[in-house]
């Protein structure tokens, strides 16, 4: 059911006061406001009258409208649960036996003082495999083929060169594990030195890699203790979820491998190889996706009453549609119940009599069995079974949660609420993303003419959208295109970033589950013969370079700051930024003049000196000649990349 809104909130109490607040105003020789006073007693009456029309007002028109709503099958959409990769660390190094951690482990953030803990639950089950290092391989420029090392029990036998001489880009330093150790963290230890000038420590011209049985996948690299294998040190790496043994150089292993890169413009590359003295490598750590929802296995509903169109309230709401398949189970009483799985529907349209099936309605937490519908002929049409009355029902396998608060930052879940044997701690190195709060009546109200104008087809763009929206609410923005070859047209969405966060690239990819689901009901909603591509926008990064002047009375690291936050608002491809507070539009230049003016009105701003407008690869972060006006296609948004603001302080 659809919450029913009031046209007017005020209340007896409300009444009074505001009756009080009017004598004392028109009628100040009025002061005895006693109950007992007869004007008083006048008032109260018509208060009491007052609150009664207003509380039969609160029943018409929107009430109607509401009812009109639940008629055509309009039902607010249910939250989005975020999503965030966590890793549990191992209180030792794991060397033996492989370490399980169970799918269902329940993870939280911190609880303050000011905020409660959000909790996340893991997908599935993730293992800590040994991962003890048995080959090591090097492939330099100009080889045949990657070249065998001794390497033993003891380890390295005789001191080699990590890479080429001199290293070029490339070259690797391949480690062979005695198995695949999918999801895990791997601490790699180094022992060797650099003769002569090393590379920056802090942005090595390195990439880690790791083989999954066809390509090389890239790893995320936590620790680097070597600064690019420049001294000895221990590097964490992060495996990625595809990870296989093979044959490379005539050795079979779980390959590792450390890639020579072109540096970073401006930054030092290798100018020798590393010396290697001594290699190994441990487990641990493993990574698993975790969801912000509580999984609930079973539970009990009323008692069936044996007539068709009945109602069960679920105790906890909203349920979390997308997240996994809830099945509702009925047995009649009876010392060994014997349990029937109903199939969950969209609606009712396509069941007979016989059918065990059922609607959940996510957002009201209710669930819904076929109704009974009388014929011209007098005769009533089941559409769904009825269970016996006296039957016990109970839902099971659904989540509850969810929401925007789940978008937490990188680091913020750190908190284990299982118990876990040989395990450390847990951490979230990447920020939650794709959480959002269900559906508020109005946005309910805006999508009924879409969903009447559509039918569940998608033909016009704001079809695409309108469906698109209800697929993945988590989804911040969504535009439809079209493409240049014929019967096609190319949808952008864009998701919703974690609250409190500068909007970053990364926060604006959408995840695979996401795609997919957007995907899947346009495949059943759009025309034959058309074909529907999904995809985030390009993004161009934009850099303003502002030297500013600060108004004497102010501070002039204040102003800046303030001025960094306005431009990262402004410049800003999400619901809250933009010239309009609705994002930047897609395709809209930027220009030198708009920028000018956004930092002259920021509070303690005496004078805007100097502008500059650099478009810049928010991918590379290479930046390009400096420009009066930068131009979008029409499927291109902005987003900030890396300010620059100066301000001189007057004296």
């Amino acid at each position: 059911m659809l919450p029913t809104p009031d046209l007017d909130d005020r209340r007896f109490t409300d009444l009074m006061d505001e009756a009080r607040r009017l004598i004392a105003r028109r009628c100040p020789e009025w002061t005895d406001h006693n109950p007992s006073e007869p004007g008083s007693t006048l008032v109260e009456t018509f208060a009491m009258m007052a609150d009664q029309i207003i509380h039969r007002l609160n029943q018409v028109p929107d009430r109607l409208y509401v009812k009109f709503l639940d008629l055509i099958g309009l039902r607010l959409l249910p939250p989005a649960a975020a999503r965030t990769p966590v890793t549990f660390w191992s209180t030792s190094p794991v060397t033996e036996a492989p370490l399980v951690v169970r799918g269902g482990t329940r993870v939280a953030t911190v609880r303050t003082e000011t905020e409660e803990a959000v909790s996340f639950c893991t997908d599935h089950d993730a293992t800590m495999v040994p991962g003890r290092l048995t080959q090591v391989l090097t492939q330099a420029d100009g080889d045949d083929g990657p070249q065998d090392r001794e390497f033993g029990a003891q380890g390295v036998r005789v001191p080699f060169a990590a890479f080429g001489t001199p290293p070029r880009a490339g070259d690797a330093l391949l480690l062979g594990l005695e198995r695949a150790v999918p999801g895990c963290a791997v601490r790699v230890g180094f022992d060797g030195r650099i003769d002569g000038v090393g590379v920056d420590p802090e942005a090595p011209p390195l990439a880690w890699e790791a083989w999954d049985g066809s390509v090389w996948s890239p790893c995320e690299v936590s620790e680097d203790g070597t600064g690019g294998l420049n001294r000895a040190g221990d590097i964490v790496v992060h495996v990625p979820g595809a990870h296989d043994t093979a044959v490379l150089g005539g050795r079979t292993a779980a390959w590792l491998r450390a890639r020579v890169v072109d540096p970073p413009a401006g930054l030092p590359g290798y100018a020798s190889s590393p010396v290697v003295h001594a290699l190994s490598t441990v487990t641990v750590g493993v990574t698993v996706p975790a969801t912000n929802v509580e999984v609930v296995d079973r539970e009990y509903l009323d008692d069936a009453e044996g007539v068709p169109g009945q109602r069960f309230a679920v105790p906890r709401g909203p349920v979390l549609a997308p997240y996994g398949d809830p099945v509702l189970e009925i047995a009649p009483r009876g010392d060994h119940p014997v349990w029937e799985a109903w199939t969950r529907v969209e609606d009712f349209s396509g069941s007979g009599p016989e059918d065990l099936h059922f609607v959940l309605d996510a957002m009201a937490g209710e669930v819904l069995l076929g109704p009974a519908v009388r014929e011209p002929d007098g005769s009533l049409r089941r559409y769904g079974a009825v269970p016996v009355d006296g039957a016990t029902v109970r839902l099971r396998r659904f989540a509850v949660g969810g929401g925007a608060r789940g978008n937490v930052p990188a680091g913020a879940v750190r908190s284990l609420l299982s118990s876990l044997p040989f395990v450390a701690g847990v951490e979230n190195r990447a920020p939650a993303r794709g959480g959002a709060d269900g559906e508020t009546l109005a946005e309910a109200v805006s999508r009924a003419p879409l969903v009447l104008r559509s039918s569940s087809r998608a033909v016009t763009a704001d079809d695409f959208e309108s469906l698109a929206q209800q697929a993945a609410p988590e989804l911040a923005r969504v535009r439809l295109l079209p493409d240049e070859r014929p019967g096609a047209v190319r949808l952008l969405v864009v998701p919703a970033a974690p609250a409190g966060d500068r909007v970053r690239l990364e926060h604006l990819v959408p995840a695979q589950r996401t795609l997919d689901r957007v995907a899947e009901r346009l495949e059943r909603a759009r025309l034959v013969g058309t074909r529907v591509m999904i995809e985030p926008p390009l993004y161009r990064g934009v850099t303003v370079v502002a030297r500013m002047t600060a108004h004497h009375r102010a501070t002039g690291e204040r102003v800046r700051k303030d001025a960094e936050e306005a431009l990262y608002r402004f410049l800003d491809p999400l619901p809250g930024g933009g010239p309009q507070g609705t994002g930047w539009p897609f395709g809209r230049p930027v220009q030198v003049g708009e920028i000018f003016a956004l930092l002259q009105r920021v509070p303690g701003v005496d004078l805007v000196d100097d502008v500059r407008l650099f478009a810049a690869n928010p991918v590379t972060g290479e930046r390009g000649q400096e420009s009066r006006r930068i131009d979008l296609p029409p499927n291109s948004l902005v987003v900030s990349y890396d300010h620059h603001i100066r301000v001189e302080e007057r004296r």
